[in-house]
């Protein structure tokens, strides 16, 4: 099976809560579009975990194209909802600018939320782009960490940057960039702590870090990117939210999306973070996480429906 083909069995959660039901909402009210009809569409944004503010927006914007173009059948409403969800993730996030030797990644995320995993999938894929990968265990406090990227790193073919379990994360950071520096790695992606509900304690790691990069590869490229759960739907957005208070995230990860109703998150954080996704998981195969191609969520987003 292709990863599009996957994308679309991983997304029938979401097409059952949002296409079918939006399909059904056409069909019902064909011709004359009321003010009953955008209060159900709006509903049903929400129910597809857009959130609030992005189903208001999106309902308003859907009015005024139907509006302005005269729509009146209900093939030409969906059309129209198809091209305005494209248009709202636009043309797609870049592939990571890891062009300096070295180049940095820094991962993020809450525990639970799959971002060993996500490391170890995209040190497959940059490995198989080339890249000489080392990841980097600068998640020294939660237990197992160490072991688990160890498992990956063996798994992908990279090399494994560690201390004991309690070290000081920067001082791992450190290690992995003098190892850089001596042409073990070209690619350094860094597991980092994940525990939000201490704000001040994961600020102040992320902070450290940063200081010993800026000080040792001032000119590096450095992505940080943001594993989150689609399952939490509105709660990934609300970690998202805290997280960009605490780092300059350039991208998101989008795990556990086969698993999910709520793929209307999507939507929610280009639109009200203006933070894309770069990649999305779609199941747990070394190769079931791939750079997001809108176009192609969209499409299968709407994949099997027949024309309202």
């Amino acid at each position: 099976m292709g990863f599009f083909d996957k994308l679309i069995a991983g997304l029938k959660k979401t097409r059952t809560a949002f296409t079918h039901s939006a399909d059904r909402l056409f069909r019902a009210f064909s011709g004359e579009l009321g003010e009953d009809f955008y209060e159900e569409l709006e509903e049903i944004f929400l129910l597809a975990d857009f959130g609030v503010p992005t189903a208001t927006a999106l309902t308003e914007e859907l009015r005024s194209i139907i509006v302005e173009r005269r729509i009146m059948r209900a093939e030409d409403a969906r059309a129209a909802l198809k091209e305005l969800l494209a248009k709202t993730l636009g043309e797609g996030e870049r592939e990571l600018k890891l062009e300096t030797d070295p180049s940095l990644v820094l991962v993020i995320g809450v525990n639970g939320v799959g971002k060993t995993t996500s490391i170890g999938k995209i040190a497959n894929l940059l490995k198989n782009e080339g890249k000489n990968v080392a990841l980097v265990a600068a998640d020294t406090f939660r237990a197992a960490a160490i072991e688990q990227l160890s498992a990956w790193a063996e798994r992908s073919g990279s090399i494994l940057i560690a201390q004991k379990e309690g070290a000081d994360p920067a001082s791992v950071v450190y290690d992995a960039i003098d190892a850089a520096r001596h042409g073990r790695a070209d690619t350094l992606i860094v597991d980092t702590a994940g525990r939000l509900q201490n704000k001040k304690n994961l600020m102040d790691e992320l902070a450290k870090i940063e200081r010993v990069i800026g000080r040792e590869l001032p000119s590096a490229d450095r992505e940080v990117l943001l594993v989150l759960d689609a399952t939490m739907g509105q709660n990934a957005v609300s970690q998202a939210r805290e997280f960009t208070k605490s780092a300059p995230i350039t991208g998101i990860v989008l795990t556990k999306l086969d698993g999910s109703a709520k793929g209307g998150i999507v939507f929610a954080l280009k639109k009200e973070l203006g933070i894309g996704v770069r990649y999305i998981g779609v199941g747990e195969g070394m190769d079931d996480l791939r750079l997001f191609d809108p176009q192609d969520f969209v499409e299968a987003l709407f994949a099997g429906e027949e024309d309202a």
